[in-house]
């Protein structure tokens, strides 16, 4: 694909698109809104009903850490092939959420069961896989989760990479144009 199949928004921006970026991302973070947030803002509805959602799991008031949140976002989008999000949450969390280069290339090319992952890390790597190859949990998936979080973590994770299946199916599906400055997909080692 060499455009996007639903382009996104340039500036100058109506009042009422500036103000809805403005509460995605604001200015004072340096670079331009995200072209993914530039393409959601041309259905105004539809992006104001996302916020809440998508800012509870983004907030400290989420049942799980963000180290956990950056795991199952960056495994998710990996195993569905959406190298933007990837990217975007890689350059962005990469050093806040402590995930070595490693952990990095393990979610794109490895699994859960690399040396490089902690025990809850791991838990959080094969939950993401059982999910995409399964659509459910193991009975054995769950007990290992529930050993770091608690129910309510549980359901949160679980809807979290509900989410970003989600936002994944919908980036690759409109053919948002990658970030410049967001890092790619590792090429495989052999």
């Amino acid at each position: 694909m060499t455009s996007p199949r639903i382009p996104h928004l340039s500036a100058p921006y109506e009042s009422n698109v500036e103000q809805a970026l403005s509460l995605m991302m604001p200015k004072d973070r340096g670079v331009e809104p995200l072209k993914l947030f530039r393409t959601f803002v041309r259905n105004l509805p539809f992006t104001q009903a996302m916020g809440p959602l998508g800012g509870f799991m983004s907030s400290r008031s989420a049942a799980f850490d963000l180290r956990s949140r950056e795991i199952v976002i960056d495994r998710v989008c990996a195993r569905c092939n959406c190298e933007y999000e990837w990217g975007v949450h890689i350059a962005s969390y990469q050093k806040k959420a402590q995930l070595t280069d490693e952990q990095v290339y393990s979610t794109v090319h490895r699994s859960g069961s690399d040396d490089c992952w902690s025990e809850k890390d791991r838990s959080l790597m094969h939950m993401v896989d059982e999910l995409h190859s399964t659509g459910g949990l193991s009975d054995e998936a769950f007990s290992a989760l529930s050993t770091h979080f608690t129910e309510n973590g549980i359901m949160e994770l679980l809807a979290l990479a509900g989410w970003y299946h989600a936002i994944a199916y919908m980036v690759n599906g409109m053919g948002t144009e990658l970030e410049d400055w967001a890092p790619r997909f590792p090429e495989a080692r052999a």
